[in-house]
């Protein structure tokens, strides 16, 4: 089976019209990844074919604003702070195979960690919004 990265799905771009139940899905994901992955068995049968459309469409997409290697670099600094394991394992090999740096993945990494940090402070010191957006230029 290919493995699950944003470069995996391109060849469903040759084929636009979407299955529209769950059995459709499964082989649209089986032909464009070469298997289903076990996973896919724990989506609800009514959520499957918009889950899939939605990853193809926007996710697994090359021509949105933002580029493959960006959109996986975004999706793993979320990942390390939802935290979820399973995406951090696969957006880091997403943005590997789209062609990311190791400095690029750590500083997406750190992009992520410095936010929550200071998301953390502001929240948590209940400093006034319209105050921090005075002081640092805005309306």
């Amino acid at each position: 089976m290919k493995p699950f990265a944003l470069l995996a799905i391109a060849a469903t771009f040759a084929s636009p019209a979407f299955a529209q139940d769950a059995g459709e899905t499964r082989n649209q994901i089986a032909n464009a990844m070469g298997g289903v992955p076990t996973f896919i068995d724990s989506v609800a049968d009514a959520a499957l074919p918009g889950l899939w459309k939605t990853y193809v469409e926007f996710q697994g997409n090359p021509d949105t604003a933002l580029d493959p290697k960006t959109k996986a670099l975004v999706s793993l600094a979320v990942s390390a702070q939802i935290p979820c394991t399973y995406c951090v394992w696969q957006d880091t090999k997403s943005a590997q195979a789209a062609g990311a740096t190791e400095d690029e993945i750590e500083e997406a990494v750190a992009m992520a960690a410095m936010t929550r940090a200071w998301s953390t402070i502001f929240n948590g010191m209940q400093v006034d919004f319209e105050t921090f957006k005075a002081e640092l230029g805005g309306s």
